[in-house]
């Protein structure tokens, strides 16, 4: 870490950097709470990262990313809620920073940079207390809802923040 980072809106271009950047946040994120080989085999489909990335670049909501000596970091995005019943109108989609950068702050400014003025809800690993400690940190809470992410074959919990 040389620089401070800088924050931009992502543009199509950058699909296939954002797409080596968000599995690297996932080797990194959930390597220690999911079986390593499932984990693999997801993180090694590039070509489905790299379309899921330029779809969500031209038709989805703005990501927002954070940007070091010429390096993608981290990024975030938030939206209407996906929730069949949503507890709340907004969700956070993700967020996520490379290890090089937790502890530093740079998760805390991409969610104060992508804050929705309403109530929100989120998704995360029930076994990774690191990230829910981050958002009960910012007023996020579990409300006892539960699923099984048949994608990591690991369960998570909603957490959801008023205002």
């Amino acid at each position: 870490m040389t620089s401070t980072p800088t924050l931009r809106q992502a543009v199509p271009a950058d699909a296939v950097a954002c797409a080596a950047m968000h599995a690297a946040c996932w080797r990194e994120a959930y390597g220690p709470y999911v079986d390593a080989r499932l984990l693999e085999e997801r993180l090694a489909e590039t070509q489905r990262w790299t379309a899921a990335w330029t779809r969500h670049l031209v038709d989805g909501p703005p990501r927002l990313l954070a940007e070091a000596d010429g390096e993608i970091v981290g990024f975030a995005v938030t939206g209407p809620s996906r929730d069949d019943d949503p507890p709340t109108p907004y969700e956070l989609y993700a967020l996520y920073v490379r290890a090089a950068w937790w502890g530093t702050g740079l998760g805390q400014v991409l969610w104060d940079a992508v804050r929705p003025l309403g109530d929100c809800s989120l998704w995360v690993l029930e076994a990774n207390a690191r990230a829910q400690a981050f958002y009960r940190r910012n007023g996020f809470a579990p409300d006892g809802s539960r699923e099984h992410y048949a994608g990591l074959a690991a369960d998570e919990i909603r957490m959801q923040r008023r205002g």
